[in-house]
């Protein structure tokens, strides 16, 4: 087990980049959609989502990996709470610590997450479907679904 945990650990880095990569597009889509909702100049939009994601900190803590967006803490990722699977996507609980109940996804298989934070448990990150196609109750934002890389 120990041995599979570093293994994992060593992926960390493509797999860090590739959430924050999906965290940065969620937040493309929607302040784009917001932007032309409400009629604002479009030239801002760029500079906008490149602050955004400027003010993106990842810090490596002992249990997991927090990661911060201008000024809140986005989500956990566990690499050493024993309770959820190394990878595991957790919801921020506060600053210092992830909610412990269940994980939101895993960066090692497929998950969906929002510029907000990792989605709830229902849909996506459950493994169900969040909406019926062309329902959007639950899923208006129209994330996206980040498959596991091979």
């Amino acid at each position: 087990m120990k041995q599979e945990r570093n293994k994992l650990v060593e992926a960390y880095p493509h797999q860090i980049k590739k959430l924050v990569a999906a965290i940065v597009a969620d937040y493309r889509r929607w302040s784009t959609a917001s932007f032309e909702a409400n009629g604002y100049d479009t030239d801002r939009l760029d500079i906008k989502i490149e602050e955004f994601e400027a003010a993106i900190e990842v810090s490596e803590g002992s249990k997991y990996i927090r990661i911060d967006t201008e000024s809140s803490v986005w989500g956990f990722i566990n690499k050493g709470n024993d309770k959820f699977k190394v990878g595991d996507i957790l919801k921020a609980a506060g600053y210092r610590g992830p909610a412990l109940n269940k994980a939101r996804g895993n960066i090692f298989e497929s998950y969906s997450v929002a510029w907000t934070g990792p989605h709830y448990i229902a849909g996506y990150s459950a493994g169900g479907q969040r909406a019926p196609e062309g329902f959007t109750g639950l899923n208006r934002g129209g994330s996206i679904i980040i498959k596991a890389s091979s």
